[in-house]
């Protein structure tokens, strides 16, 4: 599923959001029925846990909490840290190098899904799975491919019923900043992550709703969205051809759908995972270009058929 920090702030329309909320209502129902002993997200971040002092491209939590950006939950996630360990280590064991971290900073995009599906973002153990999408230079897609494959082998082993989350939109190029773009004043925040104030984050939302308007209304230098890139993309996931975006280079889907399209590769992990344990089939199927959200916002369910 995509995830938003302007579906928590002011200035999206009442239609957008209830056509929204109808899915997401869907895709709770869907989780509800499935009753997961266990939930791995796979999600990106905005520069609120991962800094480019140290930008790994991939790190598993064993213990993470939410910095409550954007109204979104503030406080620690159920992380089970021994299942959480044994899951790095087998990632590690395939030929995938991943960080871990004791104590990871997770923000909307972690927190969104957990809160849209379960009410609270700690009312279910969780693995929250980083992928860097933001901050180039970035790997190819390749290997979060192969990160959702090896995590899948991993869950087979552990006799749980296991909910896997990608978290991320699709064609989307929001203003975020990158060590090669950004201003002297964002410097500190992306490389050191030097905190920011009550007011800081408040002009940062108050310039994300500004720029969504922007947007919407076709007064923005932002790259346009690309829905028949996002439909295609969803084409490879609905047929069981995930491993077709193997082809994909970085600056074709930079250059087509826009910098932050980079966060798909949590959907590719999270499909990943599914693809090791063989067919799978999708069931709920929803998109929808959103400029009031800046992003392509799409929403899949779906279960291994074998």
């Amino acid at each position: 599923m995509s995830h938003s920090p302007l579906l928590n702030l002011p200035g999206p329309a009442a239609e957008l959001l209830d056509d929204i909320d109808s899915v997401l209502a869907q895709a709770r129902d869907f989780v509800r029925s499935y009753a997961p002993e266990l939930v791995v997200v796979f999600s990106p971040d905005h520069y609120n846990g991962f800094f480019y002092r140290t930008m790994p491209p991939f790190c598993i939590g064993t213990a993470a909490q939410g910095v409550g950006d954007y109204g979104s939950h503030r406080g620690p996630l159920d992380v089970p840290a021994d299942l959480a360990t044994a899951c790095a280590q087998a990632v590690m064991n395939a030929g995938v190098d991943v960080a871990i971290s004791a104590s990871m900073d997770v923000d909307h995009g972690t927190v969104q899904p957990l809160e849209t599906l379960f009410g609270n973002a700690a009312a279910v153990p969780v693995i929250p799975v980083f992928i860097n999408s933001v901050a180039t230079p970035l790997g190819p897609l390749s290997r979060a491919r192969a990160l959702g494959a090896a995590v899948g082998d991993f869950l087979a082993t552990v006799g749980k019923r296991v909910l896997i989350v990608g978290s991320g939109g699709l064609s989307h190029d929001p203003p975020v900043p990158t060590l090669a773009t950004a201003p002297p004043a964002a410097l500190g925040r992306i490389v050191h992550g030097e905190p920011m104030s009550t007011e800081q984050r408040a002009a940062r939302q108050t310039a994300v709703m500004a720029a969504a308007h922007d947007f919407a209304h076709g007064q923005s230098p932002l790259r346009p969205l690309n829905p028949d890139w996002d439909h295609a993309l969803l084409e490879l996931i609905d047929t069981n051809r995930v491993a077709e975006v193997d082809a994909w280079s970085n600056e074709w889907i930079a250059a087509e759908a826009g910098n932050s399209a980079h966060e798909i590769r949590t959907w590719i992990a999270a499909f990943g995972v599914l693809a090791t344990q063989g067919s799978y089939e999708t069931e709920l199927r929803y998109y929808r270009a959103a400029p009031e959200l800046i992003a392509g916002f799409a929403v899949r369910t779906a279960v291994v058929t074998r």
